[in-house]
């Protein structure tokens, strides 16, 4: 049947796993016992044992693993009695952190969920605006200095496009005389933001300017051009399903909210009326 490939399906019958488990770990309003046992496990230790690894690159000595299971057990202790005191309701630090675990979880479900080909052909198909790829154009250039009078601009242009060899005209620079096919980032990158947007409408063969730079006046002549396209799913499966997981996350979130919400009796002020 359909309905059993449907990954938003896999997403809620895993997010409610979760959830539960989660719910029998942790009781949101278990009440805490005078003689409440509190366990560092094997599991306890070999995170802190990897969180010091990852810091200090090299294992924790008896002594340093004893200081960090001291520190866990002491932030353990302080962490229910400040429940018991009920410090962490009103606090928005703490509530924000919750409600950011919560998401965390359905996250991390949208992120463990590899799509089958067709659902990412199917995604792609539908969101082609996300995926295209920047128009790319290839260009001769000749540097006419920081502020070439008219004269020089026309002669210049004059001799270029009777065919004269383009080393033979303008100011000698740094910058590449010509660029292989490029994005507009890369062309901005050389020679200075928006000198691509100034280029992009210029007629191909032709040569035309002047065109100003961060460095100063160009004359520009488009050889080739390669205009905006839809990558094929091979070449971009990899953002495809980074995009496809964020958008079904949200769905898992807001279906997960709902159904979280609905069992709760949830009475709002009415604007309107406070508003008179």
């Amino acid at each position: 049947m359909r309905i059993v490939k449907e990954p938003l399906l896999h997403f809620l019958l895993v997010g409610i796993a979760i959830f539960v488990w989660f719910a029998r770990v942790e009781p949101e309003n278990s009440t805490v016992a005078p003689d409440e046992v509190i366990i560092v496990d094997e599991g306890d230790v070999g995170l802190l044992r990897t969180r010091f690894q990852t810091s200090w690159n090299r294992p924790p000595n008896q002594t340093e693993l004893q200081a960090l299971i001291d520190a866990l057990v002491r932030e353990e202790v302080l962490v229910r009695e400040a429940r018991k005191l009920g410090l962490n309701r009103g606090d928005q630090v703490i509530r924000a952190r919750l409600a950011q675990k919560m998401d965390f979880l359905t996250d991390a479900i949208a992120s463990s969920v590899v799509p089958e080909d067709d659902v990412l052909a199917a995604y792609l198909q539908d969101n082609p605006q996300q995926f295209m790829s920047a128009p790319q154009f290839a260009f001769e250039q000749v540097f006419l200095g920081d502020a070439p009078n008219s004269d020089d601009v026309q002669n210049a242009l004059s001799a270029l496009n009777s065919g004269i060899d383009r080393s033979m005209v303008g100011t000698p620079s740094l910058l590449p005389a010509t660029m292989s096919l490029s994005a507009g980032r890369t062309v901005d990158a050389a020679f200075g933001r928006g000198f691509s947007g100034a280029i992009a409408p210029l007629q191909p063969g032709i040569w035309s300017g002047p065109i100003p730079s961060g460095y100063g006046q160009h004359l520009v002549r488009i050889t080739e051009t390669q205009p905006s396209q839809l990558p094929p799913l091979d070449a971009i499966r990899e953002s495809v399903a980074q995009q496809w997981r964020r958008k079904v996350g949200v769905e898992l979130a807001q279906v997960q909210y709902e159904k979280l919400a609905g069992q709760y009796q949830i009475t709002m002020p009415d604007l309107g009326a406070m508003a008179q």
